[in-house]
């Protein structure tokens, strides 16, 4: 598929390059079930959908999945964990104190929530790195507990359990460990957030119960668009498009130029974009707001101080997206299908929230001078009340 766009057609074409997997799931009785019924109801959906056996694994195993672990991939994921970290960190929010006129005080504070839950996807292959990036950011937080769900319990996702430092582990998937996550069983104590990627049913499952437990979004099939000006080789960015398209179907890899011939080398592996410029090419991916934005060439990079919807953005040639979805301290949870207009990937944020601690104090008599008129053009005579009581408190 090949596209001309200028900056008057960016929105339309980006609308005609974005494409959404159609295919409906129904979790609503697997989390009435899990809901009604607890462990006995995930260990049944286990064993239709999973490995079956005992749900909560033990630390002995962890351990040992932990030794056995190949040096190389521990020393990678220790790397990941350690960048992670860093760049979490770097993302926690100073708490401020106001003192307003009337003389009391607003502190906004930023608290962890008590317990968090990261889901590690199975699929065919295991992914240690979303233990990393969901477990790590959430020590960088301050949760108090994390626990991790992940089908199957493979060997390399226990040991990055325990290289995390998580506290419980269960062997679950699906939209039953979801729904156990969020309502709790005998076994599984309820958490505050769930975050992580995984399939359309647990995707489905997070939006379902996002209103009784937090979640980072809902994570769809990846994307990534490459933005390559003149001057730039081809080949490592035609690399990085068939990375991303490793995610599986539904992928949208998309390449984006105004240089036939840089173009020409990438869209045999993507969706191939002609702009007439660059202005053009940002215009595009503006409107696409892709999971990753990447700039190769001197004339798209300059573009990055510009670029606002994008879940993530590399710049430069060596900046490969492969390198954020293991060990850069990017997270790789991402917004995708266009949710990088307003939604933000996974950070500390995501584990914290903010609340407002209030001192009136000698200020009542001159707030519930203003408060008090408020509440009676509202009809609500008590709120008028409890605020004047206090100024007249004050006053005697």
């Amino acid at each position: 598929m090949r596209l001309e766009c200028t900056v008057e057609t960016a929105v339309a074409a980006a609308a005609q390059v974005r494409r959404t997997v159609a295919e409906t799931v129904d979790v609503a009785p697997i989390l009435a079930a899990v809901r009604e019924h607890g462990d006995a109801a995930v260990i049944e959906f286990e064993a239709r959908f999973g490995g079956g056996g005992a749900l909560r694994v033990p630390q002995e195993e962890l351990g040992a999945a932990l030794e056995a672990l190949d040096p190389a991939v521990r020393a990678g994921l220790k790397r990941a964990a350690a960048n992670v970290r860093a760049v979490a960190d770097a993302g926690l929010d100073p708490e401020a104190e106001v003192t307003l006129p009337e003389g009391h005080t607003v502190r906004l504070r930023e608290v962890p929530v008590r317990r968090a839950a990261v889901y590690a996807p199975g699929g065919q292959h295991p992914y240690p790195s979303s233990v990393v990036m969901g477990a790590v950011t959430a020590r960088a937080a301050g949760v108090d507990e994390v626990v991790l769900a992940a089908p199957g319990g493979h060997p390399t996702i226990l040991a990055a359990a325990a290289l995390c430092g998580v506290d419980e582990v269960y062997r679950m998937g699906g939209a039953q460990a979801i729904a156990a996550l969020a309502y709790g069983t005998e076994t599984i104590r309820r958490v505050d957030v769930i975050v992580g990627p995984g399939s359309l049913w647990v995707q489905e499952a997070k939006r379902q119960v996002s209103g009784i437990v937090g979640i980072d979004g809902f994570a769809g099939p990846s994307d990534l668009t490459v933005i390559a000006s003149s001057g730039v080789d081809p080949e490592p960015l035609k690399l990085d498009l068939m990375a991303q398209a490793e995610h599986g179907e539904g992928s949208l890899v998309v390449a984006v130029s105004d240089d036939d011939g840089v173009l020409a080398a990438l869209t045999g592996v993507s969706v191939g974009v002609k702009t007439d410029g660059m202005e053009a090419a940002l215009a595009f991916a503006e409107a696409l707001a892709p999971e990753h934005l990447q700039l190769a060439g001197a004339a798209a990079e300059q573009l990055a101080p510009r670029v606002r919807s994008a879940g993530c953005l590399f710049v430069g040639a060596e900046s490969g997206t492969a390198f954020g979805d293991y060990v850069a301290g990017s997270n790789h949870t991402l917004p995708t299908d266009g949710a990088a207009r307003f939604a933000s990937g996974l950070s500390a944020r995501h584990f914290r929230r903010r609340m407002a601690e209030v001192r009136i104090g000698t200020a009542a008599p001159k707030l519930a001078q203003a408060g008090v008129p408020i509440a009676e053009a509202e009809g609500f005579p008590h709120h008028a009340e409890s605020m004047a009581i206090r100024q007249n408190r004050l006053a005697e």
